[in-house]
């Protein structure tokens, strides 16, 4: 009895989650999903998908909106840039990129106001072994830490050391695996969650195994027993 139980903790072992080999982790995560700012700029709002904003070009009237529409993947479309990233940014760093691409060609030191006239429901998707998995709505942005409690924490067969998260950054989908014990810790930064994002936390078979063989413990012992 012995043997075959090393043989399935064994197998178990072998059976646990693994995120994607090609998803970056560590150091190259957070350069995919860097930390949430410490500074007031973490407090600032983040523009998110299908938010509606106001542009005002300053003496530039065609080039000043009352309503520009954030589309579904997260960029707007401005008339002599094209299309121009806008979710995940604060109004002011969206201003600055307007202006600088305007002033490449166009304008003569050209003065942007970017603001937010109608913000749509920001979201974020935790799922997997989490004990409240579901859509969670965020004011901006969050972390990692903040959506897991949002989801009222891991489960006992928790992958902890590798949590998976997945968001459309310029139109192209992205993961990045992050160590969650780590950041708890303090030992590692804590990753800015934004709108859109989706928090996928895996099953662990060995842990599984183990609180299967510590339930049916009582039943070894009767065995024993006869």
């Amino acid at each position: 009895m012995l043997r075959g139980l090393v043989l399935f903790l064994a197998f178990a072992l072998s059976a646990c989650f693994k995120p994607a080999a090609d998803l970056p982790t560590g150091q190259a995560a957070y350069a995919v999903m860097p930390p949430a700012a410490t500074s007031g700029l973490r407090d600032s709002y983040r523009i998110g998908v299908l938010d509606v904003l106001s542009v005002r070009v300053f003496q530039e009237p065609d080039l000043s909106f009352d309503e520009i529409q954030v589309d579904a993947s997260g960029s707007i479309n401005f008339p002599l840039i094209g299309q121009i990233q806008a979710v995940g940014k604060t109004p002011y760093q969206l201003s600055e990129e307007l202006e600088a691409g305007l002033g490449e060609n166009y304008l003569r030191s050209p003065q942007v106001v970017v603001g937010v006239t109608e913000s749509a429901a920001q979201r974020v998707t935790v799922e997997g072994n989490v004990n409240e998995p579901g859509v969670y709505e965020i004011s901006g942005s969050s972390s990692l830490l903040e959506s897991i409690a949002r989801a009222k924490g891991l489960t006992r067969v928790a992958v902890v050391d590798q949590i998976v998260v997945l968001r459309t950054i310029n139109n192209q989908p992205m993961g990045a695996v992050f160590d969650l014990q780590a950041i708890r810790e303090g030992k590692a930064p804590d990753p800015e969650i934004l709108g859109g994002d989706k928090i996928v936390v895996g099953f662990s078979a060995l842990k599984g195994t183990y609180r299967d063989l510590l339930q049916a413990a009582p039943l070894f012992n009767i065995f024993r027993t006869l």
